[in-house]
């Protein structure tokens, strides 16, 4: 998913503008001070954020409180089942940022039920990845116009 939004943010940044893709566990406070944007991307884990995307909330939340207000994001949630809690939790935390969210939060549900499943590598399914990219792609055309 997080790659499929990269490639749609690329197609539609223009010149002059970078896209970068990193997982939470390699982002600094610089990082995300230096974003015009976020797409927060990760998998629900038992009805809760993935614990990564926690720590990294849990580490930058208060060092950024009020130095990225107004930023637009995007959230992609991959679910078992539901995700609907992943996307409450965040939408929560965001809203102290007083970031704006840019797009309806995308869950995408691969139905793993049983404990084979659950373990099994997730296969996204294409038209799943063409709306990870074009809610990137969104978001990226927004920034390059100054929409956001």
């Amino acid at each position: 998913m997080a790659e499929a939004a990269l490639q749609g943010a690329q197609s539609a940044m223009e010149s002059g503008f970078e896209v970068t893709l990193k997982g939470v566990s390699e982002c600094s406070e610089r990082d995300v001070l230096g974003a015009a944007g976020y797409i927060f991307i990760g998998p629900e884990n038992l009805a809760a954020l993935s614990g990564e995307m926690k720590a990294f909330l849990d580490r930058y939340y208060y060092p950024l409180l009020g130095k990225i207000e107004g930023r637009p994001y995007a959230h992609l949630v991959c679910a078992g089942s539901d995700g609907t809690n992943a996307v409450r939790q965040l939408a929560r935390i965001v809203t102290g940022w007083r970031l704006k969210a840019v797009q309806e939060p995308l869950i995408v549900n691969t139905a793993a039920q049983t404990e084979e499943q659950i373990l099994a590598p997730k296969v996204i399914e294409n038209a799943d990845l063409k709306r990870c990219q074009d809610i990137a792609a969104a978001m990226a055309a927004g920034l390059a116009m100054g929409v956001f």
